[in-house]
């Protein structure tokens, strides 16, 4: 017999309403399953947007960090070359006493 013989001529008619709940049951959830995972699919997408603009950001921030710190660099050279040629003997004399208290903290 072909399918659609046995399909036209049901043998037992609550045998065929049992089939067609459980089809349309099978179809109800797999719709809500559906629904679900499209949900689940945006929430994901958005916590992946929302990571990458992180790590953008402090991407972006971690490469300004390097040019700040030689910023930062330059401006304490410059002050100390300004206060060496402000106090020449000054200067001088601290870098001795600062070596040989380092020298007196070694030895002990």
């Amino acid at each position: 017999m072909e399918e659609s013989q046995v399909r036209s001529t049901p043998y037992n008619p609550k045998i065929e309403n049992a089939a067609q709940q459980a089809h349309q049951n099978v179809d109800r959830v797999a719709d809500k399953a559906v629904s679900g995972v499209g949900r689940a699919s945006d929430s994901v997408h958005r916590a992946v947007n929302t990571t990458a603009d992180k790590a953008a950001s402090a991407a972006e921030w971690a490469s300004q960090v390097p040019e700040k710190a030689r910023r930062a660099q330059g401006a304490m050279t410059e002050a100390a070359c300004d206060t060496i040629r402000a106090r020449p003997l000054t200067a001088v004399f601290s870098a001795l006493a600062a070596g040989y208290v380092l020298g007196r903290i070694a030895r002990w």
